[in-house]
Parts: C-alpha cells; structure tokens; sequence
C-alpha cells in the first residue's frame, strides 16, 4: 500500500489540551518527563506516530510523525525547536478559553515559518454550550493569517469526541499537500540526544532534503565533526534508510554528548548532514519581516527592531545569539520588511530559503522572523553596492534559483560551478537546468568548473584583447606581449587566480595566439619600425648575398640601430642565430638542413669533415649547425660520427 510520510506539530496555548489530544489521537502520552508528569505541565518536545487514511483514498497510508511542544511562554524556545521542519500544524484552541496570549505567539512562530496548512482543533468543546460561537471567534482571529480557511473541528478528547472528524480533516489536508522533497541534501536537525547503555551516542530529529543510509559518512554542523551512521530508526523500527518527511533517529559513530558548553560532541540544534554541503558561517544575509498582531501582555513583541539589537536566532532545533543590522534603516517597524545582516560569536549551518524565528535576548518575546538569502554572507561586503543590488533583487524572489544565481554571480562575477547554490533549498538537477537556461539566454558563462557572469566576463576578455593590440601597436617589431605580462593584468582582474587558465582559453577561441612566453592577436605580423627598417634591409641583403657563408653578427650589426634590426629578424625567425659568430637567414639555414639530411640518408654516417664537403660552408658554419642540428634532434652525434637519430 502506498505510503507517504509527514510530520505534524502541535501548537497553541497551555492547558489547552495539545498533549492529551495526541494521546487520544495515538494513544502514546507525549509527557515522557517526570517533571512533566508531576506538573502535569509539557516542559519539552514529545513525540508520537499516527496513519492516516482518507476516505477517498483507502489505498495511500499518511504516516505522520507527531511532535508535541509545550504552551508555556517560559518553553517558547522548545516549542520552536519542535515546528521548524512540520509539514502540517494542529493548531490546538480551547472552546473555553478562546484566543490567548501563547496562541497568538505560536500562529506568529508559525507563520514566520512559513507554515501555510494546519487544522484547528477546537478542544474541550464539551465544556462551552455553543462550541460553534467558539469557532466562530477562532475563524475571527485567524483573519488575514495562513490558517484563515483551516479548518475548525470541535473535539472533547477525554471523551473521544470529533477524534474520527479530526482524523478526516487531517487527511484531507494531507492529501493536498505535496511530500517532503528529496533535494539530494539531507539535514537531520538535532531536537534530541541521549545514550542508551551499550549503544553510544543516538540523536533524533525530522530528516529534510535527502536520503540517509546505514553505514553513510556525515559530519555534525556547525563544529564540522566526522561521523558515520551505525544504524537508523523510524518509529521505534530499524530502516536501512531514511526518507525526507521520516522522524528519525541515528546512531552517530565517534561522537559524543555535549552535555556541556565546554565539551565537544552533538547537542539539539546541530544538524547531521553531509560534508559536501559546505562549512558553517558566522554571518548570514536575510530577509526580515514583523507582523502587526499584538501578542496580549507582550509590548516587546510589537516594539521597533533597533540595528545592531542583540537577540536570539531559532533556525531548526538551534537557538543562537546574534545581533541584527539593517540595510537601509535604523529600525524596523511592525508591518516592515527589511533586509538585514546577522552576525554571530560562532559559525551557524543553514540553507538559502530556510525560514528563522527571532525572539529577544532576555527570551520574552517572539519578536521577528525570515528568510535567508545568502549563508555564508560578507560583514566587509555588506553596505557594498553591488551587494546591495543583488539582496534587493534576491529579496523580491527569493524560492526563485535563476534570480537567486544570476544575483551572486553579477556581484561575484564568477564562481566555482561546484559552490553555487549548494547550501539552498534547489537540487543539483535545478541547479543544472537553471544553468543551462542562463546559459542559452547568454547571462552566463559556463566553462564546466566556473560559472560566470557573461557581461563582466565579457568586458575583461575585450580589455585584455585591446590591450595586447595596444602592444603590437606600440612595439610592431616584436611578436606579441609577454604572457607573464598578460597574466598580471588578467590576474588583477580575475577574482580567483585558477580563472587564468580558462580565461586564456577564452581569449585564444577569440583570434588570440599563445606560443610559448609570447601571447598575440592572430592577425599580427611583427614589422621593423621606420627608424629600423633601412638597416634591416642592409642586413637581410648582407645574409643573402651568400646562404651559407654570410658574414658573422659583428660585421652584420656594428652599431646599436643595426644590432636592434638583426634582433627583430632573429625573434620573428626571419633568421637562425647558430652561436656569437654565426648567423644564417632561415633560407640558408633550411638549405644546409636539407643537404646534411639527404647525405646521411643515402651515406648512413659522415663526419663533420665529410658534411664539410657536401655543403660546401666552413666550420664556423658547419659546427655550430651540426651542433644545433643534434640538439633538435635532426642527427646523433657517436664519437667522429653523426647519423640521423631515428
């Protein structure tokens, strides 16, 4: 039978009824605590399991993880740790008691979460003589908030009444909501640790993202520590697998409790994931909104965000001291969207697009909530205009990969293919596709390893190529500008240094040459400049009144002009300097080549003597060829002897 897997949350104020609901739902009591039991009061998170059917669909099973949070306004903390990864919430009211304080603080908890499906459960409906008056005002206060069309059952749990109704609602709402998606990225963040005797460290959590296996290696974030999964647990039944949407609980190999600030190991709010997800950052870039409700007895709530305000960050099972600055403002009032930087003591591990919760640092209030735009964000960069561009635009759509990708690369301009996005909520396949479609729209450039922005790429590659015509300009004796040149003025402008090599790669595939130390446009031929040009021609006419004996480079080039013009014929292989006293034009040089080749083809061996007589040039010629001839690897010298080298 098809089965499909997501978890629920409680929420709503204390004595309200959430625990007993659930045990009347499952009959499993989520009060585990003997504090708990004592008080009869929910201190922390507990945890119970339901399937569902709908009517109109018998055949699919929803298998919900139920986490129950605490009402009280001293356990907020908890009770964020609790919703952070809920697919559905049950929104618990008392039919006798109405909208209260801790009921209007977890709907706001809840919807800076991003949480949009929920079913009321009106409990303890017994109680009131009109439960639909009760409803009627709960519909009332839910006005203009996610869960105004959610729908409202009265129930009285200790008697078993609305349960079947409740159960119906909530497949309902089930069947519209899409499964928790697997992304490629599993996160597992902490909300539970403990160790059973002879078993070592086991921590529970809701898996998000992606898929863990039996035996897989993950680390622990934010403090980076290697681990490995001994076994797994869903439910209380051995899996050799977890799926997103699953509760789950992991046996971590080499890694111990943090049961002190001080000790290293895993405590709630680190996440299990893997390694190539990236390190942790101590800043993030966000986007920050405040509602206009009132939470009744808390002014903190509604009171004015200052920049740099310390405060608590509540992201999954975690809460973290930050302080806040803004983009743009001082404050942020009610009703305001800001984006804003927040900084911390200690790197934090989180996603593009996951949504946080922001209470004041004396824990009072719930005070704020959002959205990350970038997780591992700048403190330099920040106020930096071109940061600012791409916030604002990645603010206005932030669940969108192309905007979010084309933002940080016009502000980057270029970027390892392997880091973009990768800390987000989109798959490599969305990545992949977002890329191909830039591509195709030539706002980027992909070399396989860099992605860049096509403008800027663009720009420098047109920079670089003028600047090389600028040299063949300045100096047309030579045969282009020195790479080490080149690569300084590329490197000044290249954001990475490994960007060289593909750049180079870009300015060849554009008419660009490199050879050897040289780099030039594919079009330039190297000319004497006037001043040089009459002694360049003493000096080829000198060299081709006789190929093979010309006259040596002093009688050539007595002066500076001259030795400047035998330098240019020599760089641009126009002639063949064979040592200090000889100096050949290339025909004459291919010339004696030629001949010394033809005559040990057909002789095998000859002496220096012997080639002597076939060329018909003298030693100061011939040696210094012969020699030349054998380091290239034309002949092999043995002894007296040379002989072509095969």
């Amino acid at each position: 039978m098809p089965s499909r897997h997501f978890i629920l949350g409680t929420a709503g104020h204390i004595d309200h009824g959430k625990s007993s609901l659930v045990k009347a739902l499952t009959g499993t009591d989520p009060d585990r605590l003997p504090e708990e039991k004592a008080r009869g009061m929910t201190i922390d998170l507990g945890f119970a399991h339901l399937s569902l059917t709908a009517p109109e669909q018998p055949d699919t099973v929803y298998n919900l993880g139920i986490i129950d949070v605490p009402g009280h306004a001293d356990f907020v903390k908890n009770m964020v740790a609790g919703v952070g990864s809920i697919d559905v919430a049950l929104f618990v009211v008392a039919a006798d008691d109405g909208w209260m304080p801790q009921t209007e603080e977890h709907l706001q908890i809840l919807s800076y979460l991003g949480i949009t499906r929920a079913v009321i459960a009106l409990t303890k409906s017994d109680l009131v003589e009109e439960p639909e008056y009760a409803a009627e005002m709960i519909r009332e206060s839910l006005t203009g908030t996610p869960f105004a069309s959610a729908p409202v059952i009265p129930v009285a749990a200790p008697k078993g009444q609305g349960l079947t109704e409740l159960k119906a609602a909530l497949a309902g709402v089930l069947r519209d909501t899409p499964p928790p998606a697997d992304i490629g990225k599993p996160r597992l963040p902490v909300d539970r640790t403990f160790s059973p005797q002879g078993i070592g460290t086991v921590v529970t959590g809701t898996l998000t993202g992606g898929v863990l296996r039996r035996g897989m290696e993950t680390v622990v974030q934010p403090s980076g520590l290697k681990t490995h999964l001994r076994s797994l647990q869903s439910h209380s039944s051995s899996v050799e697998t977890a799926q997103p949407g699953m509760r789950t609980a992991v046996n971590l190999a080499d890694v111990a409790i943090a049961d002190r600030e001080d000790r290293a190991g895993v405590r709630r709010g680190d996440i299990v994931t893997l390694e190539s997800l990236g390190p942790a950052c101590d800043t993030i870039d966000v986007l920050l909104e405040k509602s206009l409700r009132e939470v009744p007895g808390s002014p903190m709530a509604t009171k004015p965000l200052r920049n740099g305000q310390l405060l608590l960050w509540h992201h999954g099972g975690s809460a973290h001291v930050a302080r806040v600055y803004f983009l743009g403002t001082r404050t942020m009032e009610p009703g305001a969207r800001v984006i804003a930087q927040l900084r911390f003591k200690s790197p934090v591990f989180a996603f593009a697009g996951d949504r946080f919760v922001l209470r004041d640092f004396a824990r009072q209030a719930t005070i704020a909530g959002g959205t990350i735009l970038d997780p591992d964000a700048s403190r330099a960069l920040f106020r930096k205009p071109k940061n600012r561009a791409s916030l604002e635009r990645c603010a206005a759509s932030p669940d969108d990969a192309a905007v979010l990708m084309a933002a940080k690369l016009q502000r980057d301009a270029a970027l390892p293919r392997a880091a973009v996005l990768r800390k987000s909520r989109f798959s490599q396949e969305e990545v992949d596709a977002v890329v191909a479609r830039l591509t195709a729209a030539k706002t980027i450039v992909s070399d396989g390893t860099w992605l860049l922005d096509a403008e800027w790429w663009t720009k420098q590659l047109e920079e670089c190529g003028s600047a090389i015509k600028a040299h063949h300009k300045a100096s047309p004796q030579l045969m282009g500008m020195d790479f080490a040149e080149l690569s300084a003025l590329a490197t000044a402008k290249l954001p990475d240094k490994k960007l060289l090599e593909p750049f180079v790669a870009a300015l060849t595939a554009r008419g660009f040459v490199r050879s050897g130390r040289i780099i030039r446009w594919g079009a330039h031929r190297p000319t004497l400049p006037p001043a040089l040009q009459a002694s360049g021609a003493n000096i080829r006419a000198a060299l081709a009144k006789n190929l093979i004996e010309p006259p040596n480079p002093g009688e050539l080039a007595p002066g500076a002009v001259d030795k400047q013009a035998l330098k240019f014929l020599l760089d641009t292989g126009e002639a063949v300097q064979l040592d200090e006293k000889a100096v050949l034009l290339i025909e004459g040089y291919e010339k004696l080549k030629a001949q010394i080749i033809g005559h040990l083809e057909k002789a095998t061996q000859a002496t220096a003597s012997d080639l002597r007589q076939v060329t018909g040039t003298t030693r100061r010629i011939l040696i210094p060829l012969l020699e030349r001839l054998d380091r290239e690897g034309v002949t092999r010298r043995a002894g007296d002897f040379r002989t072509l080298k095969k």
